[in-house]
Formats: C-alpha cells, structure tokens, sequence
C-alpha cells in the first residue's frame, strides 16, 4: 500500500528531522520512518473502519426514529438499503480489519460529530438520492456508493480533516493518497471472499522495504559529499535564501539518482520536484530541477550514475 511516492516523502521528513535533532542515532532515525510508515498504514485503516461506523450510525438512526412515542409514517416504514448496505455489512466482519483496530486501538468513539456530519452531507448529495430510489439492488452497486463517498465526499471534509490533524500531525497531509488506497480497496473487494478478503499490505514487497533503510541510510552517511556538490552548484545563490528543505529534497534525490540503478533518472527527478512544490517553498519546484539538473550533467560526465536497461 506504501507506494514508492509516499516512501520518499517519509524518508525526505525523517531526513528532515534527523537533522533538526542531531542526537538521534543512525538506527533511531530508521524507526522513526518505520514508525511514520506504521502510522500512515493506521489512517488506512482508520479511514476504511469509517465505512463502517457511517453504516452503524445510519442503522441507529433508523432505529431511534422507529421508537419514537410518535413515529412519522417514514420513520416506521424506513429505507433501509444504505443501512444494509452489503459491501459495508462485509467489511465490518474484516478479520484483518478488526484486528488491526483491536491492536492499534483505532477508534471513532470520540468523534461522533464527525460521522454525523459527515452522513448529512452523504445524504444531500444527488448519487446517493439515486441510489436510495433505485428498484435494483447489487454488490457492485452497493460498492460503487462508497466509492463515490470517498471520491467525492471524503476528500472535501474539513470537519473530516481536522479531526484527522488533531489524532496525527502528518495524517491530514497522507489524507489524499490513503484515500486514493481506500478505494482501491472498494474496487478489490469481492462478495464470495467475505470476512476473509484481503485488504492492501503495508509494503507491496520485501523490495521497497530495502529500498526505504537503504535510501535512508545513505542520504545520511553520504551528507558530506552530496552537501559538497549542492554547494559547488548553488555558488551564484545566497545560501541563507535557500529553503533548508530544498537541501534535504536535493540531497535525498541525488542519493537515490546515484545508488537505485534499476531507477530512471527522469523518475528520481519528477518525484522530488514534485515534493519541493508540495513541502517547500512556492518557487522550489523550479529551484530544485535547475539545480539537480545541472548536477546530474557533471555525474554523468563524470561517469558517477550508471543505469540498467529493464527488459
């Protein structure tokens, strides 16, 4: 689930904050990423237990409606197909789900106001106004609804945000992605499987394990050297107007540019360009591709980055 994007952005943070707080050995600074990877694998979770918990408050609305003292005619005779909704009826019985609530000790308890708000507004929204009239009723159907709940409702959330950004500093910036993995869930679930679908991995494979600690690592032990050619690059820039996050994105790049040869240079460039316009500065993005461009030239010049054609 973990995908090689969200693997640079943590490993550039960790690098980040490795040298906000020097004292942090070599080994505290890998569980330190491994932690922030955990925690970004948390709100996947967090955000799929959601599901469920809009479900339930939807059948418990239900429910107190029919046990008024005075029931309206509605109110007695409810439409219950999004509270038997049969994709989250399935999920709510996840074996893997479940257990990984249990263990992290994920929960909405205190955060009712949120799934209220929250089934309001998936209330009023048009796709759901034709799901609720539709005489057909399917697996896919009910599926495709919360796909469109996290697509076009989930995302623009702000109570949703906030109580994310309260519970961890960095799951509000995650939101987006985990989201995206959250509906390639929806999309993978199939109704024979039941409580035993699997949901994503942390890691799609040993592979991007190594790729992170080794990234890590020599993004660390390498400082000087990769320092060196930054400096030797920015001569002409005033080193005090320059972010210090820009440093930390170029030296990380370089790293991996220079070490990962089954990685095209073209990629290595577009992600971390695409992190300084995200985590930097305004101007970043363009600062960070003219001065790593110029720097690539010279190594392979220098014969200093080596790349395998993958067949």
């Amino acid at each position: 689930m973990i995908n090689r994007t969200l693997l640079r952005i943590k490993i550039v943070q960790t690098v980040y904050s490795y040298y906000l707080n020097r004292k942090e050995t070599s080994t505290e600074t890998e569980d330190e990423l491994f932690r922030s990877i955990k925690q970004t694998y948390n709100l996947y979770i967090h955000l799929l237990s959601l599901i469920t918990e809009i479900t339930s408050y939807a059948q418990n609305k239900i429910e107190i409606g029919k046990n008024k003292y005075r029931p309206t005619k509605e109110e007695l005779n409810p439409n219950t197909r999004f509270a038997n909704n049969s994709f989250a009826l399935q999920l709510s019985q996840n074996k893997t789900l479940l257990q990984i609530i249990s263990d992290e000790n994920l929960s909405w308890e205190n955060e009712r106001d949120v799934v209220k708000n929250l089934f309001t507004e998936i209330e009023q929204a048009d796709f759901f106004k034709e799901y609720m009239k539709s005489e057909t009723t399917s697996y896919q159907e009910d599926k495709d609804v919360w796909r469109k709940i996290f697509k076009r409702i989930i995302p623009f959330s702000e109570n949703l945000g906030e109580s994310l950004e309260d519970k961890n500093l960095y799951w509000n910036d995650d939101a987006e992605t985990v989201i995206s993995f959250v509906i390639k869930t929806i999309k993978q679930f199939e109704e024979p499987k039941g409580e035993n679908q699997e949901l994503l991995p942390m890691f799609k494979d040993k592979e991007d394990v190594e790729f992170a600690k080794t990234l890590l690592h020599k993004s660390i032990f390498k400082e000087r050297e990769l320092r060196e050619l930054i400096n030797e690059n920015t001569k002409n820039w005033d080193l005090d107007r320059i972010a210090f996050m820009d440093i930390v994105i170029m030296q990380v790049a370089l790293t991996e540019i220079m070490n990962f040869p089954r990685i095209p240079v073209n990629v290595s460039m577009n992600e971390y360009i695409e992190i300084a316009k995200t985590y930097s500065t305004e101007k970043s993005g363009a600062f960070v591709n003219g001065i790593l461009d110029k720097i690539i030239s010279i190594l392979k010049k220098e014969n200093k980055i080596t790349k395998v054609t993958l067949v």
